[in-house]
């Protein structure tokens, strides 16, 4: 268990905007933050950074919460994983009891597996640097690369030996379970069935050098291994099996090591293999990531999208490299990003030319040779049909398929024109071969999306409906809103009193209570025996009055800290509705909010007024409904609602003279 004082301190000095800054590019946006969704695939901000209130709201989610919260949804870390992640970037140190038996057993299969593959990746590199046989072979593979020491520890590369089980057994005796070495893939079992106990294990690693694939957050989810010998029959690259956290579609090679590069560079080089990478990476430029050696898939381009815009895909010098770049353009360009191609000469890679060239000589390099992706796309295509109108004119459609991808209306034209120059084809014909592109995509959709033919006379229900506001819900939640932000500020409230003039006659007289914000609220509704209906406002009050009530020192950082995910998210919510509307920018339509902080008592007060009229109308129309049954005696029942007028006419004259 983690100690409450080091769970304190990690809440203390943890900044979320610095925490989700490393996964989401964040653009500031007034006193909050902005970016595209981690959760969901889409290209407008929807994703709000408070870093005054410490909580963030993917709007197009619905997710929400604190910096633990984040983690725990984009990651999938447990509590204490998360707590232990931030402990480790601010260098807090983890005070924690020794985890029982029973705790171990409690450790979800995922966490089994992440246990497994980091142990592995601990195993392989000692191996490598220890082992006499790790040194020799493994070791001298990456000195041969070019690699440095420094380079192979940041990498964590490994080295696993050229025995059938030897990872297996050292993990078995470690008491790590043969469930998660075989789920994770590290081992490979060949069951007997008619004896389990005889069942075989192997490393499935075995003679090669390894390359950890680790997450956005660094945790390792698989490793990449080649082979040093010369077997024709083995694969020369080979990668961990798909497990439930080893996606290849949705990981790229060296996210971790160049997420910050990426969002500083605001551009992202995309190569092929593990050796490009840490090339590259050693030469000085980090902002590199690979596909590990499977076909470009869109979850891996969203994934750079969270940082960045612009990709430049690096390839080989040879034709395969290059027409399987044209590939890769298309799913790019769909996603709405903005791609460059740079090609190698003949008999170079990204990592060779890196390992061959200085810094200077490389970066002028990619500068001068980074093509935009229609010159690179029509220069590759054009040398191809020079001499043939047929195959020029396929060239011409070709192109003109990848810009119909691109989602934006102003770089689709600006495309078309730059084609028709390059191409020396008239702009008329490119548009309308665009057009019909657009026409044959759109018939496509309609035709799996179309309806069942509506039979003869059928009537067709209109779908539209005016949604009534939820006005006590609305009431409840600014009551909790306001409770949160300003629950523990002193404030002066004045309020309307009945009292007997002269006259012997009642009339409201103002009288000035000074009290906190959650005192004033609490004893209102109290006085009015209200209670909130919504059970999730309901929850998050008992607690929250409590909180305000017992710490002087109320943060909306330490309240949430202890609380469910639910309500956590639930808070967040709250706490970030208006801001969405700061996504809007309504500035720029000369529209300014007002700030309620400079009226916060009289916000406090005309939004329980406003519900005690809302409950009291509503019995009002309660009471009315009764009177319609025939037979009753409804004496009584008129004299209450006569009595609710009165009361509902009263809290009227308040609400026009509630003042702060």
């Amino acid at each position: 268990m983690i100690s409450k004082t080091t769970i304190d301190q990690v809440y203390e000095t943890a900044r979320l905007e610095e925490v989700i800054g490393d996964f989401v590019q964040l653009k500031k946006s007034g006193s909050n933050f902005k970016g595209l969704s981690p959760f969901t695939d889409e290209r407008s901000p929807s994703f709000m950074v408070s870093p005054v209130k410490q909580i963030w709201k993917d709007f197009s989610s619905g997710k929400g919460g604190n910096v633990v919260a984040f983690l725990m949804e984009h990651e999938h870390f447990t509590y204490p994983e998360a707590i232990k992640f931030l402990a480790k970037k601010y260098n807090i140190e983890i005070e924690e009891t020794e985890q029982s038996d029973e705790q171990k057993v409690q450790a979800d299969e995922r966490e089994s597996m992440y246990l497994v593959s980091e142990y592995a990746q601990k195993y392989f590199s000692e191996i490598l640097w220890e082992s006499e046989l790790g040194k020799a072979i493994g070791l001298s593979y990456f000195k041969e690369r070019g690699f440095t020491d420094e380079t192979i520890k940041k990498f964590s590369l490994g080295y696993c030996l050229d025995n059938w089980d030897s990872f297996t057994n050292a993990a078995l005796e470690k008491g790590y379970q043969i469930k998660y070495l075989s789920e994770t893939g590290l081992t490979i079992v060949k069951e007997d069935t008619a004896n389990l106990a005889n069942s075989r294990k192997f490393d499935r690693f075995k003679a090669r050098v390894m390359f950890p694939i680790q997450s956005l957050s660094g945790r390792v989810l698989g490793f990449g291994g080649r082979i040093l010998t010369n077997d024709k029959k083995a694969a020369k690259y080979l990668n961990s099996p798909e497990s439930d956290i080893y996606h290849k579609s949705k990981v790229l090679y060296g996210i971790y090591h160049a997420k910050q590069a990426i969002a500083k560079e605001d551009n992202c080089y995309l190569v092929e293999g593990y050796t490009d990478v840490i090339q590259f990476h050693q030469r000085g430029i980090e902002n590199v990531v690979a596909s590990s050696g499977t076909a470009l898939t869109p979850e891996q381009i969203r994934l750079i999208n969270r940082l960045t815009k612009n990709i430049t895909v690096l390839f080989d010098g040879d034709a395969a490299g290059l027409r399987a770049s044209l590939r890769g353009i298309d799913l790019i360009l769909e996603q709405g990003m903005n791609v460059k191609v740079c090609s190698f000469p003949e008999g170079e890679d990204p990592d060779s030319f890196s390992k061959n060239n200085s810094l200077d000589d490389v970066l002028e390099y990619l500068k001068e040779n980074s093509k935009d992706f229609i010159q690179f796309k029509a220069s590759l295509l054009f040398n191809e049909s020079a001499n043939d109108p047929i195959k020029r004119a396929d060239t011409v459609r070709d192109i003109v398929n990848s810009i119909s991808k691109i989602p934006d209306r102003i770089q689709k034209e600006i495309y078309i024109q730059e084609c028709a120059s390059i191409m020396n084809i008239s702009e008329a014909v490119l548009f309308n071969t665009l057009a019909q592109i657009g026409n044959k995509d759109n018939a496509a959709a309609i035709k799996q999306q179309k309806p069942e033919p509506a039979k003869a006379f059928d009537v067709v229900k209109n779908e539209t409906t005016n949604q009534k506001v939820d006005v006590q819900f609305e009431l409840e939640r600014k009551i909790i809103e306001i409770l949160l932000l300003y629950g523990n500020l002193a404030q002066e409230f004045e309020d309307l009193v009945l009292k007997e003039n002269e006259k012997g006659d009642l009339e409201l007289e103002p009288e000035v209570l000074e009290a906190k914000v959650y005192e004033k609220i609490f004893l209102d509704l109290q006085d009015d025996e209200i209670e909130l209906s919504n059970e999730n406002f309901r929850n998050i009050y008992k607690v929250l009055i409590e909180a305000l009530n017992q710490d002087e020192e109320f943060s909306i950082n330490k309240f949430i800290a202890p609380l469910e995910q639910d309500m956590v998210s639930e808070i967040s919510s709250i706490l970030m509705e208006e801001e969405k509307y700061i996504l809007h920018d309504w500035a720029r339509k000369d529209i300014y909010p007002k700030e309620k902080e400079k009226t916060i008592a009289q916000l406090a007060s005309e939004t329980i007024l406003t519900l005690r009229c809302y409950l009291v109308k509503r019995r009002i129309h309660s009471l009315q409904e009764e009177t319609k049954v025939v037979d009753n005696d409804n004496r009584e029942i008129l004299e209450e609602i006569m009595n609710y007028i009165q009361l509902n006419t009263l809290l009227n004259k308040k609400l026009n003279r509630v003042l702060s």
